[in-house]
């Protein structure tokens, strides 16, 4: 069913730290009309990489979940991009994120969407997907997990990037 991606990485993240800083890495990469789509199981650091993103891209901070919400704007505090992050995992379709009107916000933003997989692939035709992955956690594809047991930041992560349209011909780099 889906498009095949331009490219895909894989990277191992030693704990919530190192995603931080994996994601601060990548976000120089990342230029106004970006869009990402955040995927993994409940606790597998989806806002932990958005808030590296948010550090490397210079925003404001205080990311937080914005699972109740739905849509948090973090300004720039110099001449890069605004961070849109989304938490789409209440939403049912692609209707639903067209109801935040993301549109007003995409060319001038990086826009990161979690859980965006199959409702946000509209947005642009190009994107980053990343799913993350966590060592000591089980990644049950596309079924939701609910076990909220404590979880240790210390855990590794397994972060797969893929690059989607003409945008991400070129693979990401950490030279």
């Amino acid at each position: 069913m889906g498009e095949a991606p331009q490219w895909t990485i894989e990277v191992e993240a030693a704990d919530a730290p190192a995603t931080q800083r994996l994601a601060a890495a990548m976000a120089v990469q990342l230029r106004r009309g970006d869009v990402i789509l955040l995927s993994g199981e409940l606790g597998a650091g989806k806002t932990t990489l958005t808030q590296g993103l948010g550090r490397g891209l210079g925003v404001r901070g205080g990311i937080i979940s914005p699972t109740f919400v739905l849509c948090r704007i973090h300004p720039a505090l110099a001449d890069g991009p605004d961070l849109v992050h989304v938490d789409a995992y209440r939403l049912g379709s692609s209707e639903e994120i067209d109801d935040i009107d993301l549109e007003s916000t995409l060319a001038s933003s990086v826009t990161v969407i979690e859980w965006g997989q199959g409702k946000a692939e509209h947005l642009s035709d190009s994107r980053l997907e990343i799913h993350l992955q966590r060592a000591t956690g089980e990644d049950a594809g596309d079924e939701i997990v609910t076990d909220f047991e404590e979880r240790d930041d210390a855990d590794p992560r397994v972060v797969r990037i893929s690059g989607y349209g003409p945008r991400w011909a070129t693979p990401l780099s950490w030279d």
